[in-house]
């Protein structure tokens, strides 16, 4: 017989322990962002957008952390694989589903498991990443 181990779910504290180390990050780099956060089954536990973020930005962070959830992989390692000559350069088309693959999306694992994903938007893919990155780093 085996045992399993249940793993704690990504709680509405981890989810604001996210968005605000994302933040941070961002404000310490002048960028405005819009953060969200979901659990592992894709619902939102947690969006947030700085006043003068760009209103796109919403949506991109969201599409970020689903993608991110989805392929269980951050989206900045997922870019060349959309591309012309990638293996998946039609999945973006071929699903109904809102992937987004640029960088700022990034899964979000404890004790092994995947339980949500944590998506940023607003600043060049390269500086969603890493506050996306920051973040990931508070979530104890």
């Amino acid at each position: 017989m085996s045992t399993t181990t249940a793993v704690a779910p990504l709680t509405i504290q981890d989810a604001e322990i996210l968005v605000t180390a994302a933040r941070r990050a961002a404000e310490s780099a002048g960028v405005n962002v819009s953060v969200t956060v979901l659990d592992a089954g894709g619902h939102l536990l947690a969006f947030r957008r700085d006043d003068r973020a760009v209103l796109i930005s919403g949506e991109t962070s969201t599409r970020k952390a689903y993608t991110a959830l989805q392929l269980n992989a951050p989206t900045a390692d997922l870019v060349d694989l959309v591309k012309p000559d990638g293996p998946f350069h039609s999945l973006p088309t071929a699903l109904d589903r809102p992937l987004l693959f640029i960088a700022g999306g990034i899964p979000v694992h404890r004790d092994g498991h995947l339980i949500g994903a944590v998506g940023v938007g607003g600043g060049a893919p390269e500086q969603d990443h890493g506050f996306a990155t920051a973040a990931l780093a508070e979530l104890v």
